[in-house]
Order: structure tokens, then sequence, then C-alpha cells
């Protein structure tokens, strides 16, 4: 069984960390209201987690860290953020 440890959630942190800092310069024209909404949701849930860890509460630290990477990935995917990395978002760049 699988357990969230504190290097666990350090690198859920910096790939959260590197994911958010990719899409900061990379809105969609026309997408700036999404993304603007986005990114402050990211920023919350990563606040949070902050919060859990410094409490002790691995698990929600980690659940929040998974909430704010579902939104970036998710708005990446939608055409929110103009990313090609598919290391850090589920997309596919050949698509036209």
């Amino acid at each position: 069984m699988e357990k969230v440890t504190k290097e666990k959630l350090k690198q859920y942190f910096d790939v959260s960390k590197e994911a958010l800092a990719n899409i900061r310069a990379k809105t969609t024209p026309g997408k700036e209201k999404e993304a603007k909404e986005v990114i402050e949701m990211v920023e919350c849930y990563v606040k949070d987690a902050h919060y859990f860890e410094k409490k002790g509460d691995l698990v929600n630290a980690f659940g929040s860290l998974s909430y704010a990477y579902g939104w970036i990935d998710c708005a990446a995917r939608l055409g929110v953020f103009k990313v090609s990395d598919r290391r850090l978002f589920t997309v596919d760049p050949d698509k036209k």
C-alpha cells in the first residue's frame, strides 16, 4: 500500500510549481479571463496544500495538489494555455 511521504509530496509540489510556471506566459489569445481564473484556483489549492503540510496532514496536502494539477492539466487540454510539454500536460501538440 502506497503512503504519502514528505518526499512524494515534495515531488508533487515541484511538478505543480513547474507546470504553473510553464502556463503563466502561455495564455491562448482570447482566453485571458479563463487563464486568470485557472491560475487563481491553482494558487489557492497550492496554498491549501502548504497549510495541510504544515499541520502534518500529508494526505490532504496531496489531495490539494492533485486538484491544483487537475485544474492546470484540464485548462491545458482545453486550449486555455498553449503548451506542448507532454511530460507535464496531457496534450497532443501535433494535433491540429
